[in-house]
């Protein structure tokens, strides 16, 4: 979704472009995190998350993981769990 310049009136992007690192990390947080934090702290947590990782904007699933290797399909689950791990300390105030 964009926002109008004057930011009040959301509009749909005429593009479908996503970040692919969202995905992941909400499939994380849903793998591993859910029922142990309320909304609000799932929440900060995946945004704290996100802002840790580079994006890497996709049109459809299969534009990455058709291109990816193996390795990197690796390198970037452990990127994720790296930047959760970070957020969640943050957000729980074991910094």
């Amino acid at each position: 979704m964009l926002l109008r310049p004057n930011h009040q009136h959301p509009v749909e992007s005429p593009v479908p472009v996503r970040n692919y690192y969202e995905q992941l990390v909400f499939d994380y947080i849903d793998q591993h995190l859910l029922g142990s934090f309320n909304d609000e702290e799932l929440q900060d947590i995946a945004c704290l998350a996100l802002n840790h990782l580079p994006p890497r904007y996709i049109r459809h699933q299969v534009d990455l993981t058709f291109y990816m290797s193996p390795g990197e399909h690796k390198e970037m689950e452990q990127r994720v769990e790296n930047a959760i791990t970070l957020a969640r300390k943050r957000v729980t105030g074991e910094e």
